[in-house]
């Protein structure tokens, strides 16, 4: 589920439940990504089910998403398996999502609303104070509401869209390197960047900023697999 990007002013920020096969692929992205599961491992919809102890509807649903993020390879009338997108294909997904940030973030501080940039600065004071929890995962849903906010206050629908599809395949590369030492505290820094400029209407130092960010991102999810 996913988080409205903009609040009318003086609401608190609020997040919405996630669904059972978001939870359920959040956890398997993660066994997948640090190496538990391992590419060719079978995915069986019933083992899984038993595993978790849901239906199987949540967890087909689930592998579903995965395979959109190249995590699962889907088979016709078979399980299906873990794959993992060479680096090539990895580095062009993050190539392509700093890219698209990049548009989102430039249009943002030259289009948002004034609602819409006290949301964000709402949302980055909150990601500083989560900051002394150390939850990644925590980190992560809130860091998630941010992006999400800079693409809606883009003001351009189609770009928010397939920014937020590109997202959908990066995201449990981008969630795993949250667990570097100092992670939380470093991406807070890079967002307080793209924050200010955002803030001060520069449309191109937003841009380069949140390009920056997610170079970065990519860089840190690097250093988080050669640790395993």
């Amino acid at each position: 589920m996913t988080l409205a990007a903009s609040l009318p002013e003086g609401r608190p920020v609020v997040w919405e439940r996630k669904t059972r096969a978001e939870e359920l692929r959040l956890q398997l992205a993660d066994e997948i990504v640090r190496g538990a599961l391992f590419p060719g491992a079978p995915l069986d919809e019933i083992t899984l089910a038993d595993r978790f102890r849901v239906s199987r509807t949540p967890v087909r649903e689930a592998i579903r998403l995965l395979a959109a993020s190249g995590l699962v390879e889907v088979r016709a009338h078979r399980a299906a398996v873990v794959a993992r997108p060479s680096a090539e294909q990895l580095a062009g997904m993050f190539e392509a999502m700093a890219e698209l940030e990049a548009l989102c973030s430039g249009f943002a501080a030259v289009r948002m609303t004034s609602v819409e940039r006290r949301a964000l600065e709402d949302i980055h004071d909150e990601l500083r104070v989560m900051i002394q929890s150390g939850d990644p995962q925590r980190y992560h849903e809130v860091n998630e509401a941010f992006h999400s906010t800079i693409y809606t206050g883009a003001h351009n629908t189609y770009l928010a869209e397939i920014t937020l599809s590109t997202r959908a395949r990066v995201q449990p590369f981008r969630r795993a390197q949250f667990r570097n030492l100092g992670r939380l505290a470093k991406s807070h820094i890079e967002h307080d960047r793209v924050v200010q400029a955002i803030l001060r209407g520069e449309q191109s130092i937003a841009a380069s900023a949140i390009y920056t960010h997610i170079v970065t991102v990519r860089d840190e999810y690097e250093t988080y697999t050669e640790s395993l």
